[in-house]
């Protein structure tokens, strides 16, 4: 395996080069000749729209209706392909056509943004404007801007709104949140408020939804402050914050680590009988857990649970590392059975409920897991071969770590980093080893790159071990280009570990 690299997962730091196995109308950035497969699926999806309309149309009473709107959507088909060409014009397309009926031009507007070339989309929308005057209205204009500032388009967001009033069009509260947001999103929150203020010289009352754009803009920006201030000013100027204002204060909160802010703000929710929303739970339950905080992070990860909310798996590990550290290892098992009917038997549910006897050092519970595999023909890996080899090595269990060793390629699995760090752990603690090292040689497996194979979780309950940290050591007193340069195999790596002991020992002779 090419050049070394720092691993970094949890509590374990080993800087080696290996392969980790465990560490939501689209189309393509650039256009050619060639539609892709999503512009392709785009038209086959019209097509089958367009055919079920045609089915649904009486073949007797509607037959000039129904060859009409085959003429419109071929016109639309051959549009659309137009456009899919190479360095293709929507501005020249429709100044050839002299015009468009309004589902040509929506259907351009959707191509153009799925297409990522919304920049096209104001211009091509002035000029469509401008050859019916008609088209000048409400709705056409509130839907560009929202399309407009959904895209990021912010400046052009704004020169439509500023159009939009230039032909006294009525402004609503939809198009001024809209431009608020947009701006805020922006960090641009001086601008927001311009425009926060003209809506109530013109008698034009902000929504909950307007300061909730707001509190989010803030929360990216990490402007804890001004959330709390924008929330007094909501209220101060008659707009009753609901609950989905107080989910999204407590989610941001909980993400800048307030703690203090986000239970007060958890509290009124509760006083007035409002619900927690699904990502609010999962938020809570992150911050309690990053904190350690064990009694409230298991109250809401029961919450989440009856709540029938999925666990990302990053955050199943940080459950379970939080568990580790506290030394609770029971609730490993406890965690791998909750999670086992939602996510099935994974490699992480065996994992979590294996590491929870091991790190009991019980003999008796890795047996029955085992045998629970044996039962649903589940394979072991190198993480389920390291958590009974170490749980053996800390038990000093000489007999069971031969056996073991002996059977790993009847199990199918070969050893890796750590793996070969437990053996050499062993050895030093008097376990005579040589024997499988050298059916490891024999096998080719010590000539083959470095990997680390087992979950991390494992390094978190039972440590780096000696042989690893000689490794870091190692590694670190290597010159920068030795570490890019050179191709990490197990054997060079413990030539490497003996090679700097060696240099240690000869520097304090």
């Amino acid at each position: 395996m090419e050049s070394v690299v720092n691993l970094q997962y949890c509590h374990c730091k080993l800087a080696l080069t290996w392969r980790f196995k465990h560490c939501s109308f689209l189309f393509p950035k650039t256009l050619t000749a060639k539609p892709s497969t999503k512009t392709k699926s785009f038209l086959c999806t019209l097509s089958r729209c367009d055919a079920q309309s045609f089915h649904n149309i009486s073949s007797t009473k509607h037959t000039t209706l129904l060859v009409e709107t085959s003429h419109e959507y071929q016109k639309l088909k051959a549009l659309l392909e137009i456009l899919m060409e190479k360095d293709s014009c929507p501005v020249q397309l429709l100044r050839d056509y002299g015009d468009w009926t309004k589902d040509q031009f929506w259907a351009v507007v959707r191509f153009l943004t799925h297409a990522s070339r919304s920049k096209e989309i104001f211009q091509l929308f002035d000029i469509w404007n401008n050859i019916e005057k008609s088209r000048i209205n409400e709705f056409n204009y509130s839907k560009i801007i929202g399309l407009l500032v959904e895209e990021d388009l912010i400046e052009e967001a704004v020169l439509c709104f500023q159009e939009m009033k230039s032909h006294g069009l009525r402004l609503s509260v939809e198009v001024y949140n809209s431009i608020i947001h947009g701006l805020s999103r922006k960090g641009n929150f001086d601008d927001a408020f311009i425009f926060l203020d003209e809506m109530k010289e013109i008698k034009l009352a902000p929504d909950t939804d307007t300061y909730d754009g707001l509190i989010e803009a803030y929360g990216i920006y990490k402007m804890y402050d001004e959330m709390g201030m924008c929330l007094k000013k909501m209220k101060l100027n008659g707009c009753s914050p609901d609950h989905i204002t107080y989910n999204l204060l407590i989610r941001e909160f909980s993400r800048g680590g307030l703690l203090k802010r986000m239970e007060r703000v958890y509290q009124s929710m509760v006083s007035k009988r409002m619900d927690l929303q699904s990502p609010t739970l999962i938020a809570m339950l992150e911050v309690y857990a990053k904190f350690g905080i064990l009694d409230k992070m298991e109250m809401f990860y029961r919450r989440v649970l009856n709540s029938r909310t999925i666990l990302k798996e990053d955050l199943i590990r940080k459950l379970a590392e939080v568990y580790i550290e506290n030394y609770m290892f029971s609730r490993l098992e406890n965690l791998g059975v909750d999670l086992s009917p939602r996510f099935g038997q994974t490699d992480l549910v065996w994992c979590l409920r294996l590491l929870s006897h091991a790190g009991l050092l019980s003999k008796r519970g890795m047996d029955s897991i085992i045998q629970e595999m044996e039962e649903k023909n589940v394979p072991w890996n190198a993480t389920v071969a390291n958590i009974i080899i170490l749980a053996y090595l800390k038990m000093k269990n000489f007999t069971h770590l031969r056996i073991l060793f002996s059977q790993l390629l009847t199990h199918g699995v070969e050893p890796d980093i750590i793996t070969i760090g437990i053996l050499f752990d062993a050895n030093r603690i008097g376990y005579d080893g040589s024997g499988t090292l050298d059916t490891w040689r024999k096998q080719g497996f010590l000539y083959k790159a470095v990997e680390m194979n087992t979950d991390p979780l494992v390094i978190t309950t039972f440590g780096k071990g000696h042989f690893l940290r000689n490794c870091e050591e190692a590694y670190s007193s290597l010159e920068p280009a030795v570490r890019e340069k050179k191709t990490w195999t197990y054997q060079h790596l413990i030539d490497s570990v003996f090679k700097h002991k060696q240099c240690k020992f000869n520097k304090k002779a």
